[in-house]
């Protein structure tokens, strides 16, 4: 947890290692600084839970976390929840300024036909989301773009999108 301390079983939080090879990030020792724990264990950032038989499943990054109204919201599990609707090629979950809640929850969805995208299939996502996650979790806001940022690897480039809204909050 924030704390430092470690999780029970199913408990989401940082994953924190120890006893591997030290790792420094070049010319920035604030952000190395910021990456160890007072007992020594270092971080890459992943956010992930143990299972009952001590396997760890990384379910986010701490870094794309979403805070909301004081609350966390770890966008993977939306951007799960989303991508297997048939009308949905890609999606990022981002959070995006707001001025009342710090953050709010924002899908920004590549839909398979772009005739689809629209009103009728954002109510459908936004449906789906409340029911399933609840209405902490639904995103405030439905995007539509043709294609999302990727790398040549395909990792998606989400910090690209997030900068569009930021710029976005900056201008108005």
């Amino acid at each position: 947890d924030d704390a430092y301390r470690e999780q029970s079983v199913g408990a989401v939080g940082e994953v924190y290692f120890s006893d591997g090879p030290a790792f420094a990030y070049h010319n920035d020792p604030d952000k190395t600084a910021k990456a160890h724990s007072p007992q020594g264990w270092a971080t890459l950032g992943d956010i992930g839970r143990l299972d009952e038989d001590g396997y760890l499943f990384l379910t986010d990054r701490k870094g794309f976390m979403i805070i909301s109204g004081g609350v966390n919201i770890y966008p993977q599990e939306i951007e799960n929840l989303l991508i297997v609707h048939p009308a949905v090629a890609d999606v990022a979950v981002i959070g995006a300024p707001d001025d009342e809640m710090g953050e709010r929850v924002v899908a920004v969805v590549q839909p398979t036909d772009w005739a689809d995208a629209g009103p009728a299939l954002a109510e459908a996502l936004t449906r789906i989301a409340r029911e399933q996650l609840g209405g902490v979790k639904t995103p405030r806001q439905i995007d539509f773009r043709r294609s999302l940022p990727r790398e040549p690897t395909g990792k998606l480039l989400k910090r690209l999108i997030r900068e569009d809204y930021y710029a976005k909050d900056v201008a108005s």
